[in-house]
């Protein structure tokens, strides 16, 4: 098939790729010129694993190719995906739309013959009647364009093998979709051969999945961590209470693991936009418990700051912090809303010399943090400090051993905020340890 891929951030560059590793021909369109020559060379501007390579394979035998221009992109297919990004608006948490209508509003005019636009961006409940009037003004096709809502759940780092390999396609229409569906199911049929539960549903519906999925695994992080609070109160340890609760099949493991919270591109986005939706419907009551849950994951950061001045005094000025983390999670380059930097940040405002490291983010966060230190090595970066703490659970940091640290330091104190350090085997290297929800 040939399909278009409106919009080529995270979302969009890595569905471009992944369809043309399906085997259809496909065109990606963004506005951003230096971001297409980039994807045009083979390579992302951006970290995601794997996704370098399915760029570099298909840009070299022409299946994939990338353009700034709409009016290429409206004659190249009649199936044309857009994932362009719906930030919060500024003040607020509710979508900003503008890329999407945007997107739609240039779109159109070159739409001529039969097309299906199927969008995958987040967005209010209530937006896909508003796409589908715009295109039925606006596009010389008119009636013939048909509007389906097909929901991404693609987990940064993980992302190529969520677009390959779906746990499920979520396809949604209005009441008359036979051409709009039977051509969608042509674009997703090795995934769809391959057993992946295909739900055929209602604009509506499809639009609430992916804020509705995501405002559950923010609940699901915040109970747990709201649990490890009770833990540290009681000197319980939340590890392990959370091990015992993942055995509950009604519960299960995944999205247990107690920290430092949620952050990054579309979990904090989601559920202040659900919310927000959930207001302008009068259902706020409704959703009190998703309130809740970012209410818990804020507090998580505080907690953080707060045992670093039981070790170090409230007064931080002069002191020295390293901080092992700076991307929102382990895996990827993306700083938005990063717990770890939010951290490093207040400690910075506090008064304390800030020193960070991370593998894959220095240079995104040097941009929007230039006030704090940077260095490289994990390691070189507790020269001098009185403060560790482990804010990004990467294995690179994890697999250090302590004994090769504690000397380098002014006093060999750690706080592993997302419980992945060895207590154990740090304390006998000579380190105090604190984690948060353990004893």
């Amino acid at each position: 098939m040939k399909m278009t891929v409106i919009g080529c951030g995270y979302l969009g560059a890595t569905h471009a790729a992944c369809m043309a590793e399906l085997g259809h021909d496909v065109l990606g369109m963004d506005s951003d010129i230096d971001k297409v020559a980039i994807l045009n060379s083979g390579r992302a501007p951006f970290f995601e694993r794997d996704l370098d390579d399915l760029l570099a394979k298909h840009t070299a035998t022409g299946r994939l190719r990338f353009t700034a221009s709409y009016g290429e992109a409206a004659e190249f297919a009649d199936l044309h995906f857009i994932g362009v990004g719906t930030p919060p608006q500024p003040g607020t948490d509710a979508y900003d739309l503008t890329h999407l209508f945007d997107a739609v509003t240039k779109l159109a005019p070159g739409l001529t013959t039969p097309a299906v636009i199927a969008v995958k961006s987040s967005v209010p409940v209530g937006t896909a009647p508003r796409v589908a009037e715009l295109l039925r003004d606006m596009a010389p096709a008119g009636d013939l364009i048909e509007v389906a809502w097909n929901p991404e759940f693609l987990r940064e780092s993980f992302a190529v093998d969520d677009t390959l390999r779906p746990d499920r396609l979520v396809l949604g229409f209005n009441s008359d979709h036979s051409w709009a569906e039977a051509l969608l199911r042509q674009a997703f049929a090795k995934i769809i051969e391959s057993g992946t539960p295909t739900l055929v549903t209602d604009w509506a519906t499809a639009e609430l999945a992916k804020g509705a999925a995501n405002s559950f695994l923010a609940t699901k992080i915040s109970f747990i961590n709201a649990m490890a609070e009770v833990c540290e109160k009681s000197g319980a340890n939340v590890a392990e209470l959370a091990n015992i609760l993942g055995h509950d099949h009604r519960i299960g493991r995944h999205g247990m693991r107690p920290g430092l919270g949620f952050g990054g591109g579309c979990l904090p986005k989601d559920l202040g936009g659900f919310i927000t939706r959930a207001d302008e419907l009068n259902a706020g009551e409704a959703v009190g418990i998703l309130r809740e849950a970012a209410i818990v994951n804020a507090r998580r950061r505080q907690r953080v700051i707060d045992l670093a001045r039981d070790e170090l005094g409230p007064d931080l000025r002069g002191k020295r912090i390293t901080v092992w983390g700076a991307a929102f999670k382990p895996g990827t380059d993306d700083i938005r809303d990063s717990p770890a930097l939010a951290v490093a940040q207040a400690l910075h405002d506090l008064g304390a010399t800030v020193t960070v490291t991370d593998p894959k983010a220095l240079d995104n966060a040097r941009k929007l943090h230039p006030e704090l230190d940077y260095v490289e090595d994990p390691i070189a970066a507790v020269d001098d400090a009185d403060l560790l703490l482990n804010l990004t659970e990467w294995h690179q940091f994890s697999n250090i051993d302590p004994k090769r640290l504690a000397t380098r330091t002014n006093s060999p104190k750690v706080i592993d905020a997302r419980g992945t350090l060895n207590a154990d085997q740090w304390r006998e290297a000579g380190w105090m340890t604190r984690a948060l929800g353990r004893p």
